[in-house]
């Protein structure tokens, strides 16, 4: 249930021997209702995929990219989600003459 003045989530607060439904801007619903909550946890971790050693290394794309190992100038790449959704994915690098691998988190 939503607020009529401000849009907000109702929530469930103990008045005396009743329960009543009310909003942080102050309004209060006026009518006795049958609510409940339920909550689920999600038991598990996500996994992540690795690229190994034996993936298609010419299929990545290509860019331009110094390499901390030999200095060649390029690199294939991919991404990967690591982190929580609302951040930014894990770039990985391969060197193109060497093949050392590194993240890149820019």
């Amino acid at each position: 249930m939503f607020c009529p003045k401000c849009g907000s989530i109702l929530l469930p607060k103990k008045e005396g021997n009743k329960t009543v439904v009310k909003c942080s801007c102050g309004h209060q619903s006026a009518e006795q209702q049958s609510f409940g909550f339920t909550e689920k946890v999600k038991q598990g971790s996500a996994k992540i995929a690795v690229v190994e050693k034996d993936h298609d290394h010419e299929a990545l794309p290509l860019m331009d990219a110094s390499c901390p190992k030999c200095g060649h100038h390029k690199a294939r790449y991919w991404t990967v989600q690591t982190r929580a959704g609302d951040e930014p994915e894990t770039k990985f690098l391969t060197c193109d003459k060497c093949r050392h691998r590194w993240r890149d988190y820019n």
